[in-house]
């Protein structure tokens, strides 16, 4: 994939992470009236296991999390941390498979037509997101089965509903849940192979974020 491309995707999930984080100040807790039932009925009644639990953060943790959440009215500087899940040999996805995949491990269609793991059963607790590696970004559900992907983005967006280095967890557990079901690659942000030792970089710099902004 060309420089140009990789460019207009980072500034999409930016502008993707903006939005959202635009739609959880307005705390619009209206439930939408008449919601259309998602299509592919058969996946929601198919639970694919892929060796992965996704646990809920204990008590202990959730404290920690509120302590990440922002007074309102005080800015606090955000990190997006990303990850890319792609196709070996530069195949592609089927778009059936993909949604199974990702509804198998807990992710959830939502919000600007992306999956998400939310925190518990609030939609505005997300904690982290997936998105096709094809602008714009979102999944068609009506003419999945038609569709192909190279690719997709994980991401989240910090601080979050739960400790960032937690989140990082989960994130980094479901990529690698997917990698393994679909024979895919999990790769980080600069496309380069997510070893172990990148990895817990990375998982060092969420928390040396998340002590920053607790003194700030």
């Amino acid at each position: 994939m060309d420089g140009l491309r990789w460019l207009l995707l980072i500034v999409g999930l930016f502008v993707v992470a903006g939005v959202y984080f635009y739609s959880r100040r307005e705390r619009d807790q209206a439930a939408s009236a008449g919601k259309a039932e998602e299509p592919l009925e058969q996946l929601d009644r198919v639970e694919p296991s892929l060796g992965l639990e996704l646990s809920q953060p204990d008590a202990g943790e959730a404290g920690a999390a509120e302590r990440l959440e922002p007074e309102p009215g005080l800015e606090v500087e955000q990190k997006v941390v990303t990850l890319r899940l792609v196709a070996r040999g530069q195949g592609t996805f089927a778009g059936d498979e993909l949604v199974l995949s990702m509804r198998g491990i807990g992710l959830r269609h939502g919000k600007f037509g992306i999956f998400h793991r939310y925190d518990g059963t609030d939609e505005d607790k997300v904690i982290f997101s997936a998105a096709s590696l094809v602008e714009p970004g979102s999944f068609d559900l009506k003419n999945i089965k038609e569709q192909k992907f190279p690719g997709i983005s994980l991401f989240m967006v910090l601080p979050g509903p739960v400790d960032g280095a937690e989140g990082f967890d989960l994130m980094t557990a479901a990529g690698r849940a997917l990698a393994k079901s679909l024979d895919a690659e999990l790769l980080d942000e600069s496309g380069s192979t997510l070893s172990i030792q990148r990895e817990r970089y990375l998982r060092e710099e969420i928390i040396e974020y998340s002590r920053r902004i607790l003194v700030a």
